[in-house]
């Protein structure tokens, strides 16, 4: 099959269909997931083509979704959860730190729980409280998840594939307000590992590592930065858990200066475990300091306001000045 451009959301909807298709053991749950096709449409038609036993409407209770799922994956099942945004994810919070993350290394090995939770993250899109959250820095922190996050409508597809896929519990973060950039999917592919992450601008001068919906602003940065003569590497770091610090690491010996950036907070979110490995690994290479780019330590502004709270070209640019001029 050729390759076709479409969108992020509609390359996870066909990644949807594939692993149904594929495996009668795949499901998926979630709260207006059926009949609606998700309040972003990305599951539209999936339950009139596979019927409501397999894409299943839930009630709002986001604990009793991923402890049914926990309960399906242990009768062999491999659900695919949806939450419907991210600031709703908190109520199932325990049942995926306690139970999900932890059943295989509770059981010695015996359990596997292969569950996906899919979760539309990020702002950009002028929502109310709760709808533009970046919790991925609190997942990645819990030992026994994967947490990963697409930047185009190829990882999209074949990043769900793999979660799906994988045996191990994947917390997989949409970036929604990419949700409509398009881009080439080639569904015959063969795709690379799960969590490398993917050199997709190279560069001399610079570093700059992003993933989700920061891919796009430093690849904009980059080619701004070249205007002025500035040669600007930009990594998608794809994984937040695990993390490729292989790849940052071989992307800094050649540049000597790092600037990280997402849209959570900059105060412990995954720049910063990042920067502190970085600066082990590569501390003679360097040339300047690694610099971080990211959310405000606040709640997130109302919609008229998070313009100014996101990381934008501006600051990714005055960030990249400011490592340069070291």
């Amino acid at each position: 099959m050729a390759a076709e451009k479409m969108s992020l959301s509609k390359a996870i909807n066909a990644s949807l269909r594939t692993a149904l298709e594929s495996d009668p053991k795949v499901l998926i749950m979630g709260e207006d997931v059926g009949k609606l096709g998700g309040v972003f449409r990305v599951t539209d038609g999936l339950q009139k083509d596979f019927g409501e036993d397999r894409v299943i409407d839930t009630p709002l209770a986001e604990s009793g979704i991923v402890g049914t799922a926990i309960g399906l994956a242990l009768r062999g099942y491999r659900p695919v959860v949806e939450i419907q945004f991210d600031g709703f994810v908190f109520p199932a919070y325990d049942q995926i730190v306690t139970q999900l993350a932890k059943m295989h290394a509770r059981s010695l090995g015996k359990v596997k729980l292969p569950v996906v939770v899919r979760i539309p993250y990020g702002g950009g899109i002028g929502a109310v409280e709760h709808h533009s959250e970046s919790p991925e820095a609190l997942f990645a922190h819990v030992a026994g998840l994967k947490v990963i996050s697409p930047a185009n409508a190829s990882d999209a597809y074949w990043m769900l594939q793999q979660a799906i896929g994988s045996d191990d519990p994947v917390i997989y973060f949409e970036p929604k307000r990419r949700y409509h950039d398009k881009s080439e999917v080639d569904t015959a592919a063969i795709p690379g590992p799960l969590h490398a992450a993917r050199v997709v601008r190279p560069g001399a001068d610079l570093t700059l590592a992003a993933y989700g919906p920061m891919v796009k602003v430093a690849l904009d940065a980059a080619a701004a930065a070249a205007e002025e003569g500035k040669s600007i590497e930009v990594v998608d770091l794809r994984s937040m858990s695990p993390i490729d610090f292989d790849t940052i690491q071989r992307s800094v010996e050649r540049t000597g200066r790092l600037v990280v950036v997402h849209e959570a907070p900059v105060f412990l979110g995954t720049g910063s475990e990042i920067a502190a490995r970085i600066t082990e690994r590569c501390f003679y290479h360097l040339q300047a300091p690694v610099l971080r780019v990211g959310g405000f330590h606040s709640p997130y502004p109302p919609s008229r306001l998070e313009d100014e709270y996101l990381p934008g070209l501006d600051r990714v640019l005055d960030a990249v000045d400011r490592a340069l001029a070291y």
